[in-house]
């Protein structure tokens, strides 16, 4: 019976298991391998880890978070789309085609969740809208460039312009890091108001005086600025809808040249 037993506790420690890697690489769908040994604890995975987002693709970070960050950038856009050139990082760079991120952007850009069956068919469906786009490899070796990285550069008819580049962090997540050459930091888990404005003195105190008037609970508010005195965007992020009505009187402030809204 002993032996049995220390037979069975060998085969157990070179069993090989396949985990979901950790998100700190940003990438969910990149299976690890690893051997349990009798001095080693495995490694507990959340169950958001094992299942992920409800989503159209095979990775969670190649398919799901670039469908989501394209899909923020839309939503940030504030016409029709004319064409769309992305720029790709990293892991996106490498994998892009065969991951399905190409059709995961553009479905995005289009205005499509990530379990929207018809990003399968996007390169289609945006020649159809006419819409023209466009990729390329990035080939800048940038640690501070996270792997999953896309720049977006969006052009509307008429004649509008805004660049975004979004990052996937993992499990879906993701975040926008910088909006026309300004870096920025935010998500889109919360309802965010987006200012762009002129730095200077009395811009932020009007914002949030007009917040605190219209009841707006503020979760999170950051300034973003070129330099001192240049261009700016002020970013409030709130965990509940914002009224549209804020929007003008924000607007009323001459040092504000425009507002975007983008609700839960």
């Amino acid at each position: 019976m002993k032996r049995k037993m220390l037979r069975k506790d060998a085969q157990l420690a070179k069993m090989k298991l396949s985990f979901c890697e950790p998100l700190a690489r940003g990438d969910c769908a990149t299976a690890q391998s690893f051997y349990i040994t009798g001095d080693r604890k495995m490694a507990f995975i959340s169950l958001f880890e094992v299942i992920g987002p409800n989503m159209v693709g095979p990775s969670s970070s190649h398919t799901a978070g670039a469908a989501s960050m394209a899909l923020l950038a839309r939503k940030l856009f504030p016409g029709e789309i004319k064409s769309v050139h992305f720029t790709l990082y990293g892991s996106f760079a490498r994998t892009y085609r065969g991951h399905g991120t190409d059709r995961a952007l553009l479905g995005g850009i289009m205005g499509f969740e990530t379990d929207d069956l018809r990003i399968r068919d996007s390169l289609r469906l945006a020649k159809e809208q006419g819409i023209k786009y466009s990729f390329s490899v990035s080939e800048q070796e940038d640690a501070a460039i996270h792997p999953n990285t896309a720049d977006m550069e969006i052009e509307g008819t008429e004649g509008e312009k805004l660049f975004v580049r979004g990052v996937s962090l993992g499990g879906g997540k993701v975040k926008i890091v910088k909006l026309n050459q300004i870096e920025v930091d935010f998500t889109g888990e919360y309802s965010t108001l987006i200012v762009s404005q002129t730095d200077k003195p009395g811009v932020v105190a009007h914002i949030t005086r007009v917040l605190s008037e219209e009841g707006v609970n503020i979760a999170f508010m950051r300034l973003f600025r070129e330099e001192k005195g240049a261009a700016a965007f002020t970013i409030v992020e709130s965990d509940e809808k914002i009224p549209a009505e804020v929007l003008d009187r924000i607007r009323e402030n001459p040092l504000v040249s425009d507002i975007t809204l983008v609700q839960l």
